[in-house]
């Protein structure tokens, strides 16, 4: 998918080709500029690049979780647990509400889940040694 295009089932829309004019693309009035996304996309790679935010991430797509059930998900200590929510929260990656004197996370959105998801895809082919497809 290049960076001009959107997934359709993402919004309801159609995969939108990149040409200039069309909505949400570069070279559109008030869309981002190609280079302003390309750094926005590489930042959202970089901080899902660590084994303990990823799995973290991976859990949250499956719903949204508090602290404890995160730190028994990953296995990682909870101090570290909630180093890595921080970064994830002051990115807009997660979410959270209070539930009593619980924090819950969720994902920030379905776009997030997805990528986690394709990223383990591409793992589970790597280490299968799957052939691969579209």
């Amino acid at each position: 998918m290049s960076a001009g295009r959107h997934l359709a089932g993402a919004h309801g829309a159609q995969i939108v080709p990149d040409t200039p004019g069309t909505p949400g693309t570069p070279g559109t009035p008030g869309a981002p500029e190609r280079g302003d996304r390309l750094e926005a996309a590489a930042s959202v790679l970089a901080l899902l690049a660590d084994r303990t935010r990823l799995a973290l991430m991976e859990r949250l797509g499956r719903g949204e979780a508090d602290v404890t059930t995160l730190t028994e998900a990953c296995g990682a200590a909870r101090p570290s647990v909630s180093q890595h929510l921080a970064k994830l929260r002051l990115a807009g990656l997660v979410t959270t509400r209070k539930d009593g004197r619980r924090v819950v996370y969720a994902l920030g959105h379905g776009h997030l889940r997805r990528l986690v998801d394709e990223a383990l895809n591409v793992a589970d082919h790597q280490l299968g040694s799957l052939p691969p497809h579209d």
